[in-house]
């Protein structure tokens, strides 16, 4: 009988490791937005904020919207005159925006910007982290550089970032997308890779639980990693030409928030 039990445990166990994920589409808001590249929970968790990048032909077209849990549009251009924003990150008030060359910064009960902050030779900022100290995180695609941001003064953090993207501060470690690749940094920022041959342009990174991920690629891939390295595909829209962009997730109900930039839309879907 102790055999049977031994055996059982074994097989569970096996079970749980490899155990599969899928993603259940809950709802999509009408195609009103433009362009929009980032959802982030409210720290209410009643809403997102969504980061649009607005009409590449008029600079500073860009905004933020507020949507609720369902799809509604609450606010849909919130905030204003942003210039091409991208990743979103909160902290005590208020909201970080990425825009091409500088950290807009937005007070949540305004509405209003209540700064900017250049980052020196950027060239297209992408995504913000914020760790549990305030210190902000900004990567720059295009220079392949992350900088930081702390008490409101930039400096360089690291660079050589292949297509450096999403962002990710737990503890004292940075995650960070590169070209295909996601890396934990350490506080002496030494990088390890935790999974490579991600596809799609490596864009979004979300926790869903402790040492495992969801990664967006933008041309359309979601992909669940954990830290030993292993992949799974959770969702593949590329041949339907509806890009996966900067990913946000409410752990609470298990939702992660899609933007799917060209097509206009933001997705939910339950982890499952």
């Amino acid at each position: 009988m102790k055999t049977i039990f031994i055996a059982i445990a074994i097989i569970f166990t096996h079970v749980s490791l490899f155990a599969q994920h899928s993603l259940e589409k809950l709802w999509q808001t009408d195609t009103v937005l433009t362009t929009p590249e980032s959802a982030l929970l409210a720290a209410n968790g009643q809403f997102l904020y969504v980061s649009n990048i607005g009409s590449a032909q008029k600079e500073r077209s860009g905004y933020i919207s507020k949507v609720a849990p369902g799809g509604k549009i609450i606010t849909r251009e919130w905030v204003t005159g942003l210039n091409a924003p991208k990743g979103l990150g909160l902290y005590k008030g208020l909201l970080y925006a990425a825009e091409l060359t500088a950290v807009a910064v937005i007070d949540v009960k305004t509405g209003t910007i209540v700064r900017r902050i250049p980052i020196e030779g950027a060239q297209m900022l992408n995504d913000i982290t914020i760790d549990a100290k305030g210190v902000v995180y900004v990567s720059d695609s295009k220079a392949n550089k992350i900088h930081k941001i702390e008490n409101g003064r930039p400096s360089l953090y690291l660079e050589n970032m292949d297509n450096a993207n999403g962002l990710l501060a737990v503890g004292p470690a940075l995650y960070a997308l590169t070209n295909g690749k996601l890396l934990k940094i350490d506080a002496q920022k030494n990088p390890t890779i935790i999974a490579e041959g991600l596809e799609g342009r490596t864009d979004g990174l979300v926790q869903v639980r402790e040492n495992e991920f969801i990664v967006s690629g933008w041309q359309g891939i979601i992909y669940y990693v954990k830290a030993d390295g292993t992949k799974q595909v959770l969702l593949d829209t590329r041949d339907q030409k509806s890009n996966t962009a900067d990913i946000g997730y409410n752990a609470v109900a298990q939702t992660l928030y899609v933007p799917t930039f060209f097509k206009n839309t933001i997705v939910a879907y339950r982890l499952k």
